[in-house]
């Protein structure tokens, strides 16, 4: 394969294509084809295809049986760049992207698609950026290959955008291939926890149960659905409570306590992946969720409904590989604290995750005396910035016998404390800080936010918070770059082998292959090394090992 190519759809369903120089501008001629799909089919050759938007293209592509080896999504690379430049949240479309390049009023992006349950018709719906003409799009694409020269290391910079183009790839494949769903199985399993349905639509049968039980513990009819009458109930009881979580509702001495938590479990199931959600969602053996690669700051996958990233256990059993085939399912072992080795260059962090076996263990062997519950207790105080109790003094031991590595996730807090810019090792950005008066304006919330859900809104008003999210975030962002270059790595190494796996689930730590029984083993071993070339390629040479626990499972539910 030899260069790259941009393409953009044309009126009728035509395409505008043309080869690129090294300046990403056009080093032929701009060539007109009647049908985009054949335009791509015919020039097997190309090495990277340029476009706007892969969510808009290769779904397209897919459905007409080709398969692009690489791209680059120009407005994910803008969403990157902006990021990286301190102007996370600006509009990132190539409309958008264009109107900056001639210094005019910059469009909003168009509003996020709504995922259509059960089917792709998502993908194909068309977007805004007709308006930008091939020329400017390939003006846009010259401009960004300018910005990432700029970049602090450019180098890192191109490769988290190719990372990120090639999860936008994964991303539609997967949604192509559909993860192996028995309908018949998840109903069963509604059967057994929910019990039968009531005509007109009501709850089942053990959800009203439980809620009779509720009433009947406060003497009264209570709707343990509703927090807000929950809270109350308990109230007038004597009994004062924040909110109805599960932890608190366990330190209760309450006869509702019991019951109240096993509506919320079952409920949450009901709701989440109920009958309804099988209707929804389920087609013709395939759950089909769509993927969003970064979707969060930290550059950690969403998706745009069906709930896929949190299927719960028990409904793990209806995800059942077809006839002769099997799912190999591999969680990749402590890499949270294994890429804070890479990226902190802490010689001895690095020569304890430089093994396959349990880290924290090896961890607790050489600096807690084999305790290895202080051991992750350290590790996680250092990640998530526990600074009191236990945690203060198992950090002080890790500091001790981890200089660097502390030091960098430290130093991360400072930046984030003083408004700077922080960053991933390969270059994604953390938002910037915002003024307090800006917070007001748009609404957002004062209190302190959780590190998993920080807003840039935050930023001024609680400083702590932001130190606090800063410093996970240049482990857990930089453990999903190198979650996309595994992806990538192993996206590669399959169709290389010629293999008929498919990659049909991935979440921060896991992925799911589902594969002809025969091919299973290669699958896990290529996994295995998909894993170590992303690290080699996104942290350089380094000691540091990236394992993974791998079953090979006809159920989902067997590999936990």
């Amino acid at each position: 394969m030899t260069g790259r190519w941009a393409l953009a759809e044309a009126e009728g369903g035509g395409a505008r294509l043309t080869a690129l120089g090294r300046d990403g501008l056009p080093a032929g001629e701009v060539v007109r084809e009647r049908d985009l799909v054949e335009a791509v089919r015919s020039r097997p050759h190309v090495g990277r295809w340029v476009w706007r938007s892969t969510a808009d293209v290769y779904p397209r592509l897919l459905a007409a049986g080709v398969r692009v080896e690489r791209c680059y999504d120009i407005e994910d690379a803008e969403g990157l760049l902006l990021g990286h430049e301190g102007r996370l949240g600006e509009p990132r479309s190539a409309a958008a992207a264009w109107a900056r390049l001639r210094g005019r009023p910059v469009p909003a992006d168009p509003p996020p698609r709504a995922a259509e349950p059960g089917s792709q018709s998502s993908l194909f719906e068309p977007q805004t950026g007709a308006e930008v003409p091939f020329e400017g799009l390939l003006q846009v694409y010259a401009e960004q290959q300018r910005r990432h020269d700029a970049a602090e290391h450019p180098s890192r910079m191109r490769l988290l955008t190719a990372a990120q183009s090639a999860g936008m790839l994964i991303a539609a494949e997967m949604n192509r291939a559909g993860l192996p769903w028995r309908a018949d199985v998840h109903r069963e399993v509604l059967r057994e926890l929910l019990g039968e349905r009531y005509a007109g639509g009501g709850e089942p049968r053990r959800l009203a149960e439980l809620a009779d039980e509720v009433s009947a513990a406060f003497g009264r009819r209570v709707r343990p659905e509703l927090p807000a009458d929950v809270v109350k109930a308990f109230a007038e009881a004597g009994i004062k409570i924040r909110s109805t979580r599960r932890w608190e509702l366990a330190e209760i001495d309450h006869p509702a306590v019991e019951p109240l938590i096993q509506y919320k479990k079952l409920y949450r199931i009901y709701t989440a992946h109920g009958w309804g959600w099988l209707q929804d969602w389920v087609r013709e053996g395939r759950f089909r969720p769509e993927y969003l690669p970064g979707g969060t700051v930290s550059g950690r996958w969403t998706t745009n409904g069906g709930g896929a990233l949190q299927i719960p256990k028990v409904i793990r059993r209806a995800v059942v590989a077809d006839e002769g085939w099997r799912l190999v399912v591999a969680d990749a072992d402590q890499m949270e604290p294994r890429v804070l080795a890479a990226i902190s260059r802490d010689p001895g962090l690095m020569e304890v995750a430089g093994h396959d076996g349990d880290l924290y263990t090896t961890l607790s062997d050489r600096a807690f005396s084999g305790d290895r519950e202080h051991a992750k207790l350290a590790l996680l105080s250092a990640v998530y910035g526990q600074t009191s109790g236990d945690g203060l003094k198992n950090l002080a031991a890790l500091r001790r016998r981890f200089p660097r590595a502390v030091a960098y996730v430290d130093e991360a807090a400072r930046a984030g404390e003083e408004g700077r810019l922080v960053r991933t090792w390969l270059g994604r950005t953390s938002p910037p800080a915002a003024r307090a008066d800006e917070d007001e304006e748009a609404g957002l919330p004062q209190d302190e936010p959780d590190t998993d859900t920080y807003t840039p809104g935050y930023a001024s008003t609680d400083a702590r918070a932001r130190g606090r999210f800063t410093r996970n975030f240049v482990v857990q962002g930089s453990a999903a770059d190198w979650a996309l270059l595994m992806l990538a790595a192993l996206r590669q190494s399959l169709a290389a082998a010629g293999m008929r796996a498919e990659p049909v689930f991935f979440q921060h730590d896991e992925v799911i292959v589902h594969c002809p029984e025969e091919e299973a083993k290669d699958v896990a071993e290529a996994i295995r090394a998909a894993g170590d070339l992303a690290g080699r390629i996104a942290f350089g040479e380094t000691p540091v090992r990236f394992p993974f626990t791998t079953a090979i499972v006809k159920c989902y539910a067997d590999a936990k």
